[in-house]
C-alpha cells in the first residue's frame, strides 16, 4: 500500500474490531473483561451524574438564573436526551470501550476523534477534582455537626482561588480531604471494574434515598414567593431573563457526563448491544427526576439571593428550614458518600478512555497495559489519581464547572454528527441494537443546536482556556499520535503498521 497523504491520515477510521462486535461474556488476552450488566451499568451512569450537579453547582447556577434555574435543569436534560438517543445507535453500533471517542475514530477520523479525547480527558479530570473539592465542604459540614469539630482551615483551603482581582495565589495552604478522597478511589479502582462498580451501586442506591429524604423535608418549608420574580431581574452581568437560564445551564450541564461514562465502558459490558443503550436511558430518567425534584424542592425551601457562596448547601437548607442540626447530618453523611461514587465513576471512566487511546497508538503503550488478576489498567489509574488529585488539593473549584460543561458539549457534538455518518457507510447495519428515531438527521440535528445554544453563555475565559488546551492536544496528535498510530502506513511497508 503507498504511503498515506496527509488528509488521509487526518481523516482514516478505525474498524470495528471482531472483539468488540461480540456480545457474550469473554475476556481477550492483554484486555479488558466483560463483567457488567444493566443494572450496574445504570447504577455507573447514576453515579456519575447524580449529586454532581444538585449537590454543588446549585451555588453557582442559581445565582445565574434565580429560581428559573429549573428550566437550566430541563434545558440540559432535553438537550442530554437528544444525545443519549445518539449514543444509544452508536453504543449499539460500536460497543467499545473509549465512548465518544472511540464512535468519532469509527465515523469522521483519527485527527478529529482525537481532539474528542483531548475534550473527554479534560472533561473527566477536572469533574473528578471538582467533585472530589465539593466533597470536603460535605465532609467537613458532616464533622461539625456530629462532632462539633472542623477541619483547619489551612487543610481545606485551595492555593489558586479566584478573587476580586482575578487569580490570587494563597501561599501555605492546600485542600486535603479531596486528595484523601482521590487517594481511596484509585485504590478501589486498581482492585477492577467488577469489584468497583458493586461498590458504586451500593452508593448510588444510598444517594437516591438521601435525595428523596432531602426532597420530603424541604417541601415541608415550601414557600411559593421563593419563585418571584421567576427570571434573574438583574442584567448587571448579561445574566438577566433566559440568558441566566442558558449561563446555568451550562454550568449544571457537566453533571451530565454519567451518559459518556455508561459508554466508557462498552468494552466491559456483557452484551453491550442491547445493554449500553438500556443502560444510558435508564440513568437519563433517573437523573432527571431526581434533578428536577431536588430543585424544585431547594428554590422552594429557599430564596434565591441565599445559594450564593453557601457551603454544603443542601444541608443548610434542611437545617433552616427544621431548626435542627439531625436533617443536616444525615444529608451531609449522604453527600459525602454520593460523593464518593460521583469521583470514583469519573475516574474510571477517564482511566477507560486513555485506554482506548493507548491501545490505538494515540499516545503510549503504557496506558494499554492491564494488571493480569484484577484486569484493572494500572498505569492509566495512578496517572489519573496524581493529576487529580493534584488539581483538587490545589484549585478552586470556581474554575472547573464551565470547563467540564464546554468539553462535554463538545464530545455531544460530535456524538451527533456521528450519526448519519455511520448510518452513510453501513457500520453495524446487520445489528439489530436501537435505532434513533425519525431518520439520521432531525435528532442528530438538534442535539447539536441545543449544545450550541448553551455553548455560547459560557464564560470568555472559559472559551480561552478551552482553546489553549485544544492547541496542546492539537500540537501532541502531530507530534506523536499521527505517526504512532496503529493506522500508520510507513513509507517503507507494503502493510498497515500493527
Amino acid at each position: 500500500m503507498r504511503q498515506q497523504t496527509f488528509a488521509q491520515k487526518l481523516t482514516r477510521t478505525k474498524p470495528v474490531e471482531p472483539g468488540e462486535q461480540i456480545g457474550d461474556e469473554q475476556h481477550l488476552p492483554g484486555g479488558l473483561h466483560r463483567s457488567l450488566g444493566v443494572f450496574a451499568l445504570t447504577m455507573i451512569g447514576v453515579g456519575a451524574t447524580i449529586g454532581t450537579g444538585i449537590f454543588f453547582t446549585m451555588v453557582e447556577a442559581v445565582p445565574k438564573a434565580g429560581p428559573s434555574v429549573i428550566l437550566a435543569f430541563l434545558m440540559a436534560a432535553v438537550t442530554a436526551g437528544l444525545t443519549a438517543l445518539c449514543y444509544a445507535e452508536l453504543s449499539s453500533r460500536i460497543p467499545a470501550s473509549g465512548s465518544s471517542y472511540s464512535f468519532a475514530y469509527a465515523t469522521v477520523g483519527e485527527f478529529a476523534a482525537f481532539v474528542v479525547a483531548a475534550c473527554l480527558l479534560l472533561e473527566y479530570g477536572l469533574a473528578a477534582s471538582a467533585t472530589a473539592i465539593g466533597w470536603s465542604a460535605y465532609l467537613n459540614n458532616f464533622l461539625s455537626n456530629a462532632a462539633g469539630w472542623q477541619i483547619p482551615e489551612m487543610l481545606r483551603s485551595p492555593m489558586i482561588v479566584s478573587g476580586v482581582n482575578g487569580v490570587e495565589i494563597h501561599a501555605g495552604q492546600f485542600n486535603l480531604p479531596p486528595m484523601v478522597l482521590v487517594l481511596i478511589c484509585g485504590a478501589l479502582l486498581l482492585r477492577g471494574a467488577k469489584e468497583s462498580a458493586t461498590v458504586n451501586a451500593i452508593m448510588v442506591l444510598i444517594k437516591l434515598v438521601i435525595l428523596t429524604f432531602f426532597a420530603v423535608i424541604a417541601f415541608s418549608g415550601f414557600n411559593a414567593e421563593h419563585f418571584t420574580p421567576f427570571f434573574n431581574p438583574d442584567n448587571s452581568k448579561g445574566l438577566g431573563g433566559m440568558a441566566g437560564v442558558t449561563a446555568a445551564a451550562g454550568t449544571v450541564f457537566f453533571s451530565f457526563i454519567g451518559l459518556d461514562t455508561v459508554a466508557t465502558a462498552g468494552a466491559e459490558v456483557r452484551d453491550p448491544k442491547r445493554n449500553v443503550p438500556l443502560g444510558i436511558m435508564a440513568a437519563l430518567i433517573i437523573v432527571t427526576v431526581f434533578y428536577l425534584l431536588v430543585a424544585l424542592a431547594a428554590v422552594g425551601a429557599q430564596p434565591a439571593a441565599m445559594f450564593e457562596g453557601q457551603e454544603a448547601g443542601l444541608s443548610v437548607i434542611l437545617q433552616n428550614v427544621t431548626g435542627k442540626a439531625w436533617p443536616a447530618l444525615i444529608l451531609s453523611a449522604g453527600a459525602v458518600i454520593s460523593v464518593f461514587s460521583v469521583t470514583l465513576v469519573t475516574i474510571y471512566g477517564q482511566s477507560r478512555i486513555l485506554f482506548a487511546i493507548s491501545k490505538d497508538g494515540l499516545i503510549p503503550k503504557s496506558f494499554h497495559r492491564v494488571h493480569a488478576r484484577t484486569h484493572a489498567p494500572v498505569s492509566n489509574t495512578i496517572i489519573v489519581c496524581i493529576v487529580v488529585g493534584i488539581v483538587a488539593g490545589l484549585v478552586d473549584s470556581t474554575f472547573l464547572w464551565d470547563m467540564v460543561s464546554m468539553g462535554t458539549l463538545v464530545a455531544f457534538i460530535v456524538v451527533s454528527v456521528a450519526v448519519p455518518v455511520i448510518r452513510r457507510k453501513g457500520i453495524g447495519q446487520d445489528s439489530e441494537g436501537f435505532r434513533v428515531p425519525f431518520g439520521p438527521y432531525l435528532v442528530p440535528g438538534l442535539s447539536i443546536l441545543a449544545c450550541l445554544y448553551i455553548m455560547k453563555d459560557l464564560s470568555p475565559a472559559t472559551f480561552r482556556i478551552f482553546f489553549i488546551w485544544m492547541s496542546i492536544a492539537v500540537v501532541t496528535y502531530f507530534v506523536y499520535g499521527m505517526r504512532n498510530s496503529r493506522l500508520h502506513v510507513p513509507a517503507v511497508s507494503p502493510m498497515l503498521h500493527e
